[in-house]
């Protein structure tokens, strides 16, 4: 990498705000006082992101005569609902490979369920007036190497064969450069009605005003200390209070669950983006991406990208960093290096931007865990319930998973607890150092497949056959 090349791309992150953009807004709402009482209740949900609002929300919506509490730690939206990319999908499976990988005889079940949700979303945003700039535009994977083409073919070929490539359509260079206008781009695959484009954190806190519209009483600054027994129900201290309930939903997303056997289920990975200045109209021309689709590449180190409301573009993904012994701090959401390499990236994707400067950088972690995708579980003779592992597509996923949890609490028999991806749990973690060092070794073997025509050396063929895996 020449310095001079470096120098202008690292010049163009010198008004950059190390904040997540979407929180960056003078109208987020304020937040709801702490709890500094004893409250019971008939559920009790634990978290502020998606996975306890939806929770939340449907329970009331469910039944408006329950009662239900919600405590959040810090605000709502603040963590990871609030620092993602505003990828709305409709894949419960981090992707329709990996789910027929996993599941493949669930596969079509696991797909309409997922349509579903994205449906059931759009819909809860029209109902509770929602503005999160929702737009379904579909999301395309674009080859950057030839070797990525051929994939993307032979890849929609087979989805024909099973009949799952509905509004799926094969791009070739030429069509795929008239949708986004870059010189990388040799092929690619858009879902039209799979994933649709949000205002991630305006989406959080339309649900939480929802939620209290609905009834919930909403606590924030209130983290959720200890949870135990007590009679017939649960008891979960906090710095000033107590909440006692018949039933609670856990939606900690990475940090640590008041089930401890659950926590070696998952690992933070840490992951950063960028969002530029709003793009002129020339700029905007020279590019052209009239369809507002969302985008992400087919690497191993993957990008993804997508245009805001008012036209800036956000630029994500790539690194995937794994702090030793899994560790959750603030100091790790700002990585100047990163933030370096991603825009040297954009750059190359869309030269016809030189000159665009960002105006935020920040990152946050993502619970990941090795099935790529969410599990679910329940505690203490089924009072508590659980849901975890999203691993970067938790913000169409975590109403579904909101859905199962409740259905777990209720002791229902539905479609979706009888399915294996709900009955069963991904493999666990290892212990340090032994964590740490596969994750690492992963990361490096990812690398190579990426520079090496996507072949995949020994260890990734070993994870790939038990069923384990590490993404970017």
């Amino acid at each position: 990498m020449a310095p001079s090349a470096m120098n202008q791309w690292t010049r163009s992150l010198s008004d950059a705000q190390p904040v997540p953009y979407w929180l960056d807004d003078p109208g987020r709402p304020r937040p709801e006082p702490a709890l500094t009482t004893s409250e019971t209740c008939d559920l009790l949900v634990v978290g502020g992101g998606y996975s306890g609002l939806w929770t939340a929300l449907i329970a009331k919506e469910r039944d408006p005569g329950r009662d239900v509490v919600l405590v959040e730690g810090r605000e709502v939206g603040w963590a990871a609902s609030g620092r993602n990319g505003g990828f709305c999908a409709a894949s419960l499976t981090h992707g329709l490979p990996n789910g027929l990988a996993r599941w493949p005889d669930e596969i079509r079940a696991l797909q309409r369920l997922g349509a579903r949700n994205l449906d059931a979303i759009e819909a809860a945003v029209a109902r509770h007036g929602i503005d999160c700039d929702f737009e379904r535009t579909g999301e395309i994977d674009v080859a950057t190497e030839p070797y990525q083409a051929w994939e993307l073919r032979d890849w929609h070929e087979e989805m024909s064969r099973r009949g799952l490539a509905e509004d799926v359509e094969y791009l070739d260079a030429d069509a795929v450069r008239e949708q986004v206008n870059s010189p990388t781009f040799q092929a690619g695959l858009w879902d039209r009605r799979g994933v649709a484009m949000l205002h991630p954190a305006k989406l959080a806190w339309g649900l939480k005003q929802a939620c209290v519209r609905l009834g919930v009483r909403v606590y924030e600054h209130t983290p959720a200390l200890t949870l135990k027994p007590y009679g017939a129900g649960m008891a979960v201290r906090t710095p000033y209070g107590q909440v006692r309930a018949r039933r609670v939903a856990l939606g900690t997303n990475i940090f640590p669950n008041l089930v401890r056997r659950v926590r070696s289920y998952t690992v933070p990975v840490y992951d950063y983006a960028l969002m530029t200045e709003p793009l002129t109209a020339d700029q905007l021309a020279s590019i052209g991406w009239k369809n507002r689709q969302g985008l992400g590449d087919s690497a191993n180190q993957f990008h993804y990208f997508r245009l805001s409301a008012d036209n800036r573009i956000l630029w994500g993904g790539y690194d995937a960093i794994y702090p030793y012994g899994g560790r959750v701090r603030a100091e790790y959401d700002d990585r100047p290096e990163t933030y370096a390499k991603l825009a040297g990236h954009f750059f190359t994707c869309f030269p016809q931007l030189e000159g665009v400067r960002f105006s935020h950088a920040w990152g946050g972690a993502i619970d990941t865990c090795s099935r790529f995708s969410a599990f679910f579980g329940t505690a203490h003779q089924g009072k508590v319930a659980y849901a975890a592992g999203y691993t970067g597509l938790g913000v169409g996923a975590t109403r579904f998973g909101a859905e199962v949890m409740l259905d777990l609490l209720a002791g229902e028999r539905t479609e979706r607890t009888e399915l294996e991806m709900v009955r069963r749990k991904p493999l666990p973690f290892p212990p340090e150092p032994f964590a740490w060092t596969g994750i690492a070794l992963t990361k490096w073997s990812l690398a190579r497949a990426d520079a090496q025509g996507g072949r995949r050396n020994l260890w990734l063929r070993t994870m790939d056959r038990l069923g384990l895996g590490f993404d970017s």
